[in-house]
């Protein structure tokens, strides 16, 4: 009776929060393709792990239950969340990217706020002696230059070495295609901490898994996983996410874009940080009349304080209105952009120069080699450069299909 109770009442807040009951959106027939359900909008498959229990959770903006954040859900159903742990941006998403983060309180439900992107990486060991078990709940976009796979490797670290469960809510990943060179680990840093292509093709709960059958974490350690699956997802299906994923990443668009788009990073090119249009545009003042396109990037609190090429107007290409479904159907980091802004440039000595950006620094880190500057001045054609990304891509795409969960 208690338990059927327990059901009614998991049920009933599945509803209010705009959650359907767990194996809800099945469907038989020529009934419309079944809906995705994230990993947190499965109660039930994991709130029997989560009461009585201390609580710690990785969490951000994109960590939400139906639309409402995932805290505040778990909190009104009687869930014990004693910590709250931010990643890159912070747990409230208001952090210019690669700001330092500092430990807070949130003032919504006074929970500590541990920031994992300021004086630690990881969770210490006082942090977790005070929990019983960990959630981690992000959104990732499905690239190596995108710390958030970063913070999961910590986080298992932490866990491993305390011995306590992870649990992960898993999420689609809308950039899921495999593609790029597997990084050179002569140019490992925060930026690139595996050896993985640029687009890794896997979920959270993927490389979560990755991580630990590859023996990425020091010492040998193991961290115990569950993860909570996303229903009704493929790999190759198109993913509107329901939130923002960070500052930069403000529209569907530029989170479609940003694995091409990250590149210019490490180049003179504005991506459009500083204006509300970031990773939908590429532009620089010296490509003035040869594109009449042009934008101007100003310091905005929040997203970027110190752009490159603040108050000049950067002349380029505007990828706003992109059929980015098509980009994603082709499942390929698109070069052109970067063969083509290479050769428009009047001066190639200074299209790497990466020493005027505050951003993600050498190309070398973001393409994962020191060849593609090479490959670049000699004219290779995209086609060329792909062929010398094997056979590490295609060896990596072997053992990605050990860990996978969805087809």
């Amino acid at each position: 009776m208690i338990r059927l109770l327990s059901l009614l009442v998991l049920l009933a807040v599945s509803r209010c929060i705009g959650v359907p009951p767990h194996g809800a959106s099945k469907n038989t027939g020529n009934a419309k393709p079944q809906r995705i359900v994230t990993g947190a909008d499965q109660l039930p498959a994991y709130l029997p792990y989560l009461r009585g229990k201390r609580v710690g959770m990785v969490v951000n903006p994109t960590s939400v239950i139906g639309k409402k954040a995932s805290i505040d859900s778990l909190q009104s159903l009687g869930i014990r969340i004693k910590t709250v742990f931010g990643p890159e941006h912070g747990f409230r998403g208001n952090a210019s990217n690669g700001a330092v983060v500092k430990d807070d309180t949130d003032a919504q439900t006074g929970i500590p706020v541990i920031s994992l992107y300021g004086s630690k990486r990881k969770p210490s060991k006082a942090d977790m002696d005070s929990l019983d078990v960990m959630v981690f709940d992000l959104q990732d976009v499905g690239c190596r230059f995108y710390t958030h796979i970063n913070t999961l490797a910590d986080v298992m670290e932490a866990c491993a070495e305390n011995n306590k469960e992870l649990i992960i809510l898993d999420r689609p990943n809308p950039n899921a295609y495999v593609d790029g060179p597997v990084l050179d680990m002569r140019f490992k840093s925060g930026i690139g901490r595996f050896p993985v292509p640029v687009t890794h093709g896997m979920t959270i709960g993927e490389f979560a898994r990755m991580i630990n059958g590859q023996h990425w974490l020091p010492n040998g350690l193991q961290c115990k996983i569950k993860v909570i699956q996303v229903l009704n997802y493929t790999h190759n299906m198109y993913y509107e996410l329901p939130v923002n994923p960070s500052p930069n990443l403000n529209t569907q668009a530029s989170v479609m874009l940003y694995p091409s788009l990250c590149l210019f990073e490490g180049t003179i090119i504005s991506q459009g940080r500083g204006t509300y249009m970031p990773f939908t545009v590429l532009g620089a003042p010296a490509l003035k009349g040869k594109y009449d396109f042009n934008f101007t990037p100003v310091s905005i609190k929040g997203m970027s304080e110190a752009p490159l090429h603040q108050d000049r107007a950067c002349y380029g290409l505007d990828l706003r209105n992109y059929n980015v479904k098509a980009l994603h159907a082709a499942g390929r980091v698109n070069l052109k952009w970067m063969i083509e802004l290479y050769n428009a440039y009047p001066d190639k000595g200074k299209f790497f120069d990466y020493t005027q950006s505050t951003a993600m620094g050498r190309i070398e880190r973001l393409i994962g080699n020191d060849v593609f500057t090479k490959q670049l001045a000699g004219g290779l054609s995209e086609e060329a450069i792909r062929k010398t990304w094997e056979p590490g891509l295609s060896q990596y795409k072997k053992m990605r299909l050990k860990y996978l969960l969805y087809k």
